[in-house]
């Protein structure tokens, strides 16, 4: 039987979360424009996937500053017909950068949803609350932040040690936090019940989805 608690299994959560949050997104809340930001290589249920089987006609642009990951992405990620789907080599933390090239393809006028999973990736040094809330500033009322974060207080050995090996191999250090730092990320917005949870507790579709184990908080919201 596959392993429900390791950080494979974490990982696998937070792609349902960010899936079942994008669908929510296009079916019920609307929108027709998604700003992804740290869009890993590509896998099952890619944001704009879910989001055009909803819409056909759902833009959708990923940033990542990797451009293997760019690469893999424009091989592997076909539009539909009515949509647009476009690719951005950029940091999140370039946010005047990101938001003018994304504005050749998104229309800054109507409401975006910007979604960002990679937060544990930028240290408290690099103002993570400013780089959010910049995001948030360019967006219109009516447009939402999906965000999700590995956190401290959830199966904390289990993140710390990952954190550590991380750090250790990577070149990027990692900062997870607490539930009310992440929540902190939401500030002036209006969240989404069932608020900001563990991500297999946000809006599982399934007992599978709602069994799973994950280190990673998420939530999202609305900007009024």
């Amino acid at each position: 039987m596959p392993d429900q608690t390791g950080p494979v299994a974490s990982v696998r959560a937070n792609r349902a979360f960010l899936a079942r949050a994008v669908r929510f997104l296009a079916a019920e809340a609307g929108i027709r424009q998604f700003l992804d930001i740290g869009a890993g290589i590509p896998a099952a249920h890619n944001t704009h996937e879910v989001a055009q089987a909803v819409a056909p006609d759902c833009r959708v642009v990923y940033v990542n500053h990797d451009p293997v990951v760019l690469a893999h992405a424009r091989a592997l990620l076909a539009s539909t017909r009515e949509g647009v789907t476009d690719y951005l080599e950029a940091d999140l933390r370039q946010v005047n950068t990101v938001l003018a090239r994304a504005a050749r393809t998104l229309d800054f006028s109507r409401p975006v949803a910007v979604m960002i999973a990679v937060m544990h990736l930028v240290v408290d040094a690099d103002d993570p609350y400013g780089i959010v809330a910049a995001f948030v500033d360019a967006v219109p009322s009516g447009s939402y932040l999906a965000l999700s974060q590995a956190g401290s207080g959830i199966d904390a050995g289990q993140m710390a040690e990952a954190a550590k090996r991380c750090n250790r191999l990577a070149r990027d250090t990692q900062r997870h936090r607490s539930h009310a730092e992440v929540a902190r990320f939401f500030d002036g917005l209006d969240l989404v019940p069932p608020g900001l949870v563990a991500v297999q507790e946000w809006r599982p579709e399934s007992d599978l989805e709602a069994a799973a184990r994950s280190a990673t908080w998420g939530g999202v919201g609305r900007k009024a």
